[in-house]
């Protein structure tokens, strides 16, 4: 049974399922604990956040290296991953767990310091486990199936977390919250570390030394091409996901406790919708299949323009959430189309590099989304909720549906840019 499991899209996918349980939590209810439970003054918190973002984004080239040159019997990514375990599970505690008694720089410095330890880790386990995926599946077929489940049990976690966590906080408190989704997090990354095994040929392979990995690197065009174009289409994640209760409540004039329903909308479909895009892939190809999911992304908020209540809001959501699913599958695979290329170029297999730089050109997406709010907030004069400017409305409408759908029209466009890659044909029904 178990060497049945062993390497399957299946139990890879609980890999992300497990760390996106407490990522959702940490992600959604951190700045609010500190400065809404604890008293963090707004200041302290934002200068906090800034040392994180910092942090992090020198810290994943760094471990994506480290973790390429990592030669062990049990391979190049386990032994990270496994030692990261326990780690994690107490770092994430700790950014809960706040002893009683801490305030003003006491507090700001137990929440710098549980900030920089957590994401540490955490980018320790992201950066491996985004390594092995085109390492264990090879071709656009595998990788798009792989892909496709791997984002069902992403959303699924992030809708059980959503749900779980104010529930939670609410019952026992924050700390013991934490420690439920520290267990949770063992058991199903436990689950996957021990169906996973990795490709022995890859981890003898001589590395490449640290000047000439990165080199390699940067001078790959189709590499930048391809996460400058997916980090335009990754903003509109972002700016949908903040947007949505500014929507519901200036555009479609719902009350608050409605606003979870017009979010189920937009992700509930796309736990079903990611096999759609499966097979789109298999047949169309890893960039065409990719290419497709950026327009079907950009038609997709177009409806949101329209919406003017609840029930044509959700419906909007859905047709939203055909496009995220798109947009979901078919980057792992062009990625991995990518670093395959690159093996066959330099003879090295530098996963960890790629997924590491790759991860932050991408969440250099977020500046863009800051941007993006504050421009259009700027021209029709929201301020704030206390100042919401004379037209609120249609500062809402446009951040919601205009600004994505322009973002995902650059997206599209630098996306042309990107020549055929290895396997990336259509009708692609081999492993």
């Amino acid at each position: 049974m178990l060497k049945k499991l062993m390497n399957s899209p299946t139990t890879y996918a609980l890999g992300m399922f497990a760390m996106m349980i407490p990522t959702q939590a940490f992600s959604s209810f951190y700045s609010y604990f500190y400065v809404e439970k604890l008293g963090l003054g707004v200041g302290l918190a934002t200068l906090a956040r800034v040392i994180y973002l910092i942090w992090d984004a020198a810290n994943q080239p760094l471990f994506g290296y480290l973790s390429d040159r990592t030669r062990t019997r049990w391979g190049r990514r386990k032994p990270w991953i496994v030692s990261s375990i326990p780690l994690f599970m107490a770092t994430f505690i700790m950014v809960f767990a706040v002893p009683d008694g801490l305030s003003g720089f006491s507090l700001f410095g137990w929440f710098v310091v549980a900030l920089v330890l957590f994401e540490g880790v955490s980018t320790i386990i992201w950066v491996n486990y985004g390594a092995l995926f085109p390492e264990l599946f090879r071709g656009d077929r595998a990788r798009a199936k792989a892909s496709a489940v791997q984002q069902g049990y992403q959303i699924a976690a992030i809708l059980i977390a959503s749900v779980l966590t104010p529930i939670l906080f609410a019952a026992i408190g924050f700390g013991y919250m934490s420690v439920v989704f520290a267990a949770v997090f063992a058991v199903f990354m436990i689950g996957f570390v021990v169906t996973t095994q990795e490709n022995k040929q890859a981890s003898v392979e001589p590395p490449l030394p640290i000047m000439e990995a990165f080199r390699s690197t940067l001078r790959n065009k189709q590499f930048w091409i391809f996460n400058i174009a997916n980090s335009f289409a990754q903003t509109v994640n972002g700016l949908l996901g903040s947007s949505i209760p500014f929507y519901a409540k200036y555009v479609l004039h719902v009350p608050e406790p409605q606003v979870s329903l017009l979010l189920a909308s937009v992700f509930v479909p796309v736990i079903p919708l990611v096999a759609v895009w499966y097979w789109i892939v298999r047949k169309l190809g890893g960039l065409r299949g990719w290419r497709l999911s950026l327009i079907a992304y950009g038609l997709s908020v177009i409806p949101l323009w329209f919406a003017t209540g609840l029930g044509t809001g959700i419906a909007a959501g859905i047709v939203v959430g055909f496009g995220l699913a798109g947009f979901l599958v078919t980057p792992p695979v062009v990625t991995g189309q990518i670093i395959d290329q690159d093996y066959e170029q330099t003879g090295s297999r530098r996963e960890g590099v790629y997924t590491a730089v790759g991860g932050f050109i991408t969440r250099s997406s977020g500046l863009i989304s800051a941007l993006a709010f504050w421009i259009v907030g700027m021209i029709f004069g929201y301020v704030s909720g206390e100042n919401p400017g004379p037209d609120p409305e249609s500062t809402f409408r446009y951040l919601i549906s205009v600004v994505p759908l322009c973002l995902l029209a650059v997206s599209m466009v630098i996306s042309f840019f990107l020549p055929r890659l290895p396997g990336s044909g259509s009708g692609l029904g081999k492993q």
